[in-house]
């Protein structure tokens, strides 16, 4: 493979005695140098020339021998151009700081408690399925309201923190996300009616929402270029989260539940209650080990794009530290691109800051942003749509699972509690390994983020109508941990690929964008579900519908990351 760039000699400009600047002389994570030029030097020229031997009037080129054998050449998403080329060649810098430095103990650490939102977004929107049954019981309310309530929680939750993080900075909203979620948890189990329990779901709604927008912002911000297939591998928290609350849920709901709604008393339905008080527990024991254990550093990206390149700078030398490494990366070399862009482009404004963003204050810039080219708003509009009829699709499903496999296991003889809710913790299980083979799926040549979306999305679909020929509670059973497998790998993928492909200064807003699609279109289905009979396949067909056609769509993405740096 090669590639070739053309030397532009700079016109008339001040440059310091002595600079240095890094410069990407080639597309491998491994073959970056860094040159002292002076006031008398050529700059581009005596760089290039230092490196390859220039034939007489030809541009020099590059060959990509050292390319990784797994991710492929490093070079970013937006190798074709980007709308903004100093915040380009700012995150260039940025992505090789942290590519030298590597990965180390502070990503590993963050890894598991950024997998913290994952198990989050899993437990909580699951809860309204699992708890459904005993609170109809006690409350005698229509079961979609619970799920209604829920979703209008996580949506107003992904606008607000998903939009907030590119305003005031990562670390307060990957903060008190949890917080939040925990208390109005906790607060939940001591609903005395339905209005209670429905507004305190909404407010853990609130909370929940904005792990997944802020958390694989923040995951992305540290994790080098070469280890970006770990952000699909986060969805294993999401597996654990479904394990671990379906395994509470089976002995508190199936003993401390009443069997029938007749004459089903707060005394004798505490099961519910229970699980609600062990999970808002559990995530307030996560929110303690982020905020007391681990020290989560601001985003350099964010930092420089609000004009604080020393901080930025000094970040990287204090993941450095903390990795046991070293970095060479100074505020010169990240403002260089910046003070280039002023010389050699003559505007009104000239002297102005003109880095990242322009400030940190709320307006349209970061939503304008995502579409700013075409190609851009081709790529933002098709993940908005595709979050919304996956979130459709899956909600409609999801919310009622417990419900529907009770139903359906009544008809077969064996619509129990505790074998409901064994199937559940099966189907749980199925989740771990579907995040691993996720995971390195992703990294296949020629099938990467995209093959993998779509082919996970038409085999959920497919289990998904496969699961309405069950004539049996076990056939039933088997269906459904084909669904929960594939579906998992699709949701490991669609929450990866969004984040990587949005430019980490517009990031959360990208994420807060597709979220929102998904909570709003998770709004609707419990509507529908008001007005669909359950004990029909109806649900399951749209479904299942939906999911196809939303592999499909993955397909037209205008941009792969598979072996390419996010910016």
């Amino acid at each position: 493979m090669r590639s070739s760039f053309y030397v532009r000699r700079a016109p008339t400009w001040e440059v310091p005695e002595s600079v240095t600047v890094s410069i990407n002389t080639c597309c491998s994570y491994s073959l970056y140098q860094s040159l002292t030029i002076t006031r008398d030097q050529s700059m581009f020229p005596s760089a290039c020339t230092s490196i390859h031997s220039l034939s007489a009037g030809e541009p020099p080129t590059t060959k990509h021998e050292d390319i990784n054998p797994i991710t492929g050449p490093a070079i970013d998403l937006y190798e074709d151009g980007y709308s903004d080329p100093v915040y380009q060649a700012k995150a260039r810098i940025l992505n090789r700081s942290i590519q030298e430095i590597g990965m180390g103990k502070y990503q590993w650490y963050l890894f598991v408690v950024a997998g913290f939102g994952w198990f989050a977004d899993s437990v909580w929107p699951l809860l309204s399925g699992l708890i459904l049954t005993p609170v109809v019981f006690e409350f005698h309310f229509n079961g979609p309201f619970l799920s209604l309530a829920s979703n209008i929680g996580l949506f107003v939750g992904a606008v607000f923190w998903g939009l907030g993080c590119d305003i005031w900075g990562r670390r307060w909203s990957f903060n008190l996300t949890l917080l939040i979620a925990g208390i109005f948890g906790l607060a939940a189990g001591g609903s005395p009616d339905f209005v209670t329990l429905a507004s305190l779901t909404a407010l853990v709604g609130v909370g929940v929402g904005g792990n997944m927008p802020v958390d694989s912002a923040v995951f992305l911000d540290f994790v080098p270029g070469s280890h970006q297939y770990l952000l699909t591998i986060l969805s294993i928290w999401w597996s654990f989260g479904q394990l671990l609350s379906s395994l509470i849920a089976w002995p508190l709901i199936a003993n401390f539940s009443c069997p029938s709604a007749d004459q089903c008393e707060r005394s004798n339905n505490m099961g519910w209650r229970y699980l609600l008080f062990a999970l808002g527990g559990i995530t307030l024991f996560l929110w303690g080990l982020r905020f007391f254990v681990f020290t989560l550093l601001e985003s350099p990206r964010f930092l420089s794009g609000i004009g604080k390149d020393a901080e930025a700078v000094l970040v990287i030398r204090k993941l450095a530290e903390f990795n046991g490494k070293t970095t060479t990366l100074t505020v010169e070399q990240l403002q260089a691109p910046g003070r280039l862009n002023n010389e050699l482009v003559s505007s009104p404004s000239r002297g102005r800051r003109n880095i990242l963003s322009k400030d940190s204050k709320f307006d349209a810039g970061h939503i304008k942003a995502l579409f700013a080219t075409p190609k851009m708003a081709w790529s933002t509009s098709l993940l908005i749509v595709l979050w919304g009829i996956i979130g459709l699709a899956s909600t409609l499903y999801n919310s009622f699972l417990p419900y529907l496999l009770a139903s359906r296991g009544a008809e077969f003889g064996d619509g129990s509690l505790y074998i409901t809710y064994r199937n559940q913790v099966i189907l749980s299980l199925i989740g771990v390994p579907a995040a691993l083979l996720a995971g390195w799926a992703v990294e296949v040549p020629y099938f990467g983020r995209k093959g993998t979306l779509a082919v996970a999305s038409g085999l959920t679909g497919v289990f998904l109508f496969a699961s309405t020929t069950a004539r049996t509670s076990n056939a039933l059973l088997g269906w459904n941990c084909g669904y929960a497998f594939n579906s998992n790998i699709m949701y490991g993928v669609l929450y990866a690929i969004s984040p990587e492909i949005f430019p980490a200064k517009d990031r959360g807003t990208g994420n807060g964008l597709t979220s929102t699609a998904t909570r709003v279109f998770g709004v609707m289905a419990p509507v529908i579900a008001l007005y669909a009979n359950l004990a029909t396949a109806v649900p399951v067909y749209i479904a299942g519908g939906l999911i196809i056609f939303a592999g499909f769509l993955a397909l037209l993405l205008p941009y792969e990351p598979r072996g390419k740096v996010s910016i």
